[in-house]
């Protein structure tokens, strides 16, 4: 297993009601890195080295 970026307990408490598996954190992690990983692309295709809320 890879070093997560998000926070399993906060999945659980967005969860609501529903159980969390290991496997959707996992999942959740590498959906999140590559929405960083985009984002930053954009930041500095437009000249920037800061990432900004647009940039999602």
């Amino acid at each position: 297993m890879a070093e997560l970026v998000v926070v399993r307990s906060k999945i659980k408490q967005h969860a609501k009601g529903c159980n969390v598996s290991a496997d959707f954190a996992e999942a959740l992690s590498r959906e999140v890195e590559g929405l960083i990983a985009r984002a930053a692309e954009r930041a500095k295709a437009n000249k920037r080295s800061t990432i900004k809320a647009r940039d999602l």
